[in-house]
């Protein structure tokens, strides 16, 4: 079945009522709880899943919002589970288990993370704006030395991350709650798709799995950093769910077909239990979203 996430509409509302009443009127019954939900809402939601109305299939970090951040400025970056200030990162690592203690008591399958980023300038607009200007060797030029860059500077926020994981692995075994790796948007996060190798193999089933994301494995295609296939091709086996959303260039979050991206690919990829989750952001409307959804579920021979 195919989920939304609350990403879509939940800057809108301040009660989860409203939140969960507009999906389920888009015809969805399962939604993935997304990292700008109050304790409130949350404590909302969990009444309302004890109540029926609702099943949460995944729950985004982090969720709640850590305390003392506004819903306007949460981030699943924000506390780092990178960070090279230990302070921060064993905030990161609380907030990340409180997230696991959320998807156990709504009994969601999966917590989706974020694993921090390598601290350095972020070149990824420059980057698209000489591949469109067809400024071919300013492009190549650039992107080699972003990439250099970042293998030179990783190593130390890289080991934080797997520290991190390290504890969080153990806290969601002991949950039963499956923790899910995003693959990243920006150059300058964690995991690059070696990096995600190596997460894997160190960190085994049942407790991590692969999370891919669509909209930014095709910004790294668009880039010519990675293909897109080479995600999936490399960590399908440990394939736990999809966010799915369209793009053009690099403006990903688009409902589907309001993009470029060719859905097909994903067909061979997917098992009965993949978590498959839409993952519009607004200006996508009511319209597109259903009309999307649709579109992915004949694809993906669902009811």
């Amino acid at each position: 079945m195919l989920a939304i996430s609350t990403a879509w509409n939940s800057w809108k509302y301040y009660r989860a009522k409203e939140i969960i009443q507009e999906v389920k009127a888009l015809g969805f019954e399962q939604v993935e709880l997304n990292f700008s939900l109050s304790a409130n809402l949350v404590e909302e939601m969990f009444a309302l899943k004890d109540q029926g109305a609702i099943q949460v299939v995944s729950v985004h970090n982090f969720c709640p919002i850590p305390v003392g951040v506004l819903r306007q400025y949460a981030s699943p970056d924000l506390p780092s589970l990178s960070s090279i200030n230990e302070r921060e990162r064993r905030a990161a690592v609380k907030y990340t288990q409180q997230t696991i203690d959320t998807a156990s008591r709504l009994r969601a399958q999966a917590v989706i993370l974020h694993t921090g980023r390598v601290k350095m300038r972020e070149r990824i607009r420059d980057l698209r704006r000489f591949q469109k200007n067809g400024e071919t060797k300013r492009f190549a030029k650039l992107k080699e030395g972003v990439l250099k860059q970042r293998r030179t500077k990783a190593k130390k926020f890289f080991n934080q991350a797997l520290k991190s994981l390290e504890q969080l692995c153990k806290y969601s075994l002991n949950k039963g709650v499956k923790l899910g790796i995003e693959n990243r948007y920006y150059i300058s996060e964690i995991p690059s798709i070696d990096e995600m190798q190596i997460i894997l193999e160190k960190f085994t089933a049942p407790a991590l799995y692969y999370w891919h994301d669509v909209g930014h494995a095709q910004v790294y295609e668009n880039l010519e950093i990675a293909m897109h296939k080479q995600f999936l091709d490399r960590f399908g086996e440990r394939l736990l769910g999809m966010h799915l959303h369209d793009i053009k260039g690099i403006d990903d979050h688009r409902a589907p077909l309001q993009g470029t991206f060719d859905f097909k690919i994903l067909k061979p990829y997917l098992r009965k239990d993949t978590i498959k989750v839409l993952e519009p952001h607004h200006p996508a409307t009511k319209e597109e979203i259903i009309k999307g959804a649709d579109y992915l579920k004949k694809l993906f021979g669902e009811s």
